[in-house]
C-alpha cells in the first residue's frame, strides 16, 4: 500500500538497498531456465523508465536469443579478449587469462542496449553544454534494468570486451546509433557474495570515505574520521542472515 507522503516502508527500503548491494556482474552459474516474456518485458520497462536528459529517451533494446547470433558475438569476444590479454604480463597476465569475463552462450538472453544520439533533434533541452548526457542517460537505463533483474533473481553480466563496430554488423545496428552495452541475462544457481574481480584478487573495493570530498576537492573529513563504509555497515548491522518484517530470510552482503 502506497503511503500518502511518498515514503517507502521499512521493508520496501531494505529491498531497494538489498538489490543495490547484492547486484553482481554475472558471468557464470547461468541456468537453462528461460526468462518468461512477461518478466523480460518488466525489465525492459524498468530500463525505459530511467531518467534521460531532455526526456529524449535515447535507448533501444535488441533482444537476442538465437544461438547462431550468440556464437558470432562470442567469436568477437574471443578476438577482442586475445588482444586485451596481451596488455598484461607476468602474474597479472596469468590471472587475467584465468578470469571468466562473459557468459554469452550460456545465458538464455543477450541484450544489446544502444543510444540514438540524434533522437530529439538538433537541440535537446539540457544537452547543449554536456553533449555526452545522452550516453549517461542510457547508462541509467542499464542500471535500472540491472537492479530490477536482481530483484527478479536474474543475473546480468556486462560484456565490454567487444569491438562495437563489428558487433553492429552482426546484429544490424545502424552506423548512426551507438552501442552502449552488451548484456547477458539469465536465472542463476547462485549470486556470489563478492564481485568476481574482488574475489579473484584483481582489485579491492575502495573505502567510500576516501572518495567523499566536503565542499572542495581534497577535503576528505570522512576518511579522517575513519567512517570507511559506515553507511553500508549501518544498513546491514547484523552482517549475516536475519528475518525481515515479512518473514523472509534476507542476507547481509559482502560479509
Amino acid at each position: 500500500m502506497r503511503q500518502a507522503n511518498g515514503r517507502f516502508s521499512d521493508v520496501e527500503r531494505e529491498a531497494v538497498y538489498r538489490a543495490i548491494f547484492e547486484r553482481r556482474d554475472v558471468r557464470r552459474n547461468f541456468l537453462r531456465t528461460p526468462i518468461p516474456d512477461a518478466v523480460m518485458m518488466k525489465l525492459l520497462t524498468a530500463a525505459h523508465h530511467a531518467g534521460s536528459v531532455g526526456f529524449m529517451q535515447p535507448w533501444d533494446f535488441v533482444v537476442i536469443r538465437n544461438r547462431a547470433t550468440k556464437h558470432a558475438v562470442k567469436d568477437l569476444f574471443i578476438d577482442a579478449n586475445t588482444k586485451a590479454a596481451a596488455r598484461y604480463a607476468g602474474a597479472k597476465g596469468a590471472l587475467y587469462r584465468r578470469l571468466k569475463l562473459e557468459g554469452i552462450e550460456e545465458a538464455p538472453i543477450n541484450l544489446c542496449i544502444t543510444c540514438s544520439r540524434r533522437r530529439g533533434g538538433a537541440n535537446v533541452l539540457g544537452r547543449s553544454t554536456v553533449r555526452a548526457t545522452d550516453l549517461y542517460s542510457t547508462c541509467c537505463a542499464v542500471q535500472n534494468l540491472w537492479l530490477a533483474a536482481r530483484a527478479e533473481g536474474i543475473g546480468v553480466g556486462w560484456v565490454s570486451i567487444l569491438n562495437h563496430e563489428k558487433l553492429k554488423r552482426v546484429i544490424g545496428v545502424p552506423q548512426s546509433v551507438t552501442v552502449l552495452a552488451y548484456l547477458c541475462l539469465g536465472y542463476v544457481s547462485k549470486f556470489e557474495e563478492q564481485p568476481d574481480l574482488e574475489a579473484a584478487g584483481w582489485r579491492s573495493r575502495i573505502p567510500v570515505g576516501r572518495l567523499i570530498h566536503d565542499e572542495s576537492w581534497g577535503n576528505r573529513i570522512h576518511d579522517k574520521r575513519g567512517t570507511e563504509d559506515a553507511h553500508h555497515q549501518g544498513l546491514y548491522k547484523n552482517r549475516g542472515h536475519r528475518k525481515n518484517q515479512i518473514g523472509r530470510w534476507t542476507t547481509g552482503v559482502e560479509r
